[in-house]
């Protein structure tokens, strides 16, 4: 039959390859594909999608109250420091400018 005795031709038909197992992915393929299951999986990703919402929401909230306050303070130091440099000129104080701006 063959010269070889161990030796048999390779036939592609005869090996069976296993699936690949995707290491990062806990889901399996009967998780991904259960339709009982897609509902609930659609309400928790529904759940979670609102609830970011809402934390975006807030976060947006609280950027805006910064930034108010930011410019609160903002223009509270630039009328301050200009009733300082008057105060400088009246009492001739001279003016020099260093890194600080002031």
């Amino acid at each position: 039959m063959y010269q070889y005795p161990n030796y048999y031709p390779y036939n592609p038909q005869t090996v069976y390859q296993q699936p690949q197992y995707n290491q990062y992915s806990h889901a399996t393929w009967e998780d991904q594909y259960d339709i009982e299951r897609q509902p609930q999986q659609i309400q928790n990703l529904t759940r979670r999608v609102n609830e970011l919402e809402r934390r975006v929401n807030q976060l947006n909230e609280t950027v805006n109250r910064l930034q108010q306050t930011s410019e609160r303070h903002t223009f509270r130091l630039n009328r301050l420091n200009q009733r300082l440099r008057r105060v400088e000129q009246r009492l001739n104080i001279p003016f020099t400018a260093s890194e600080d701006g002031f």
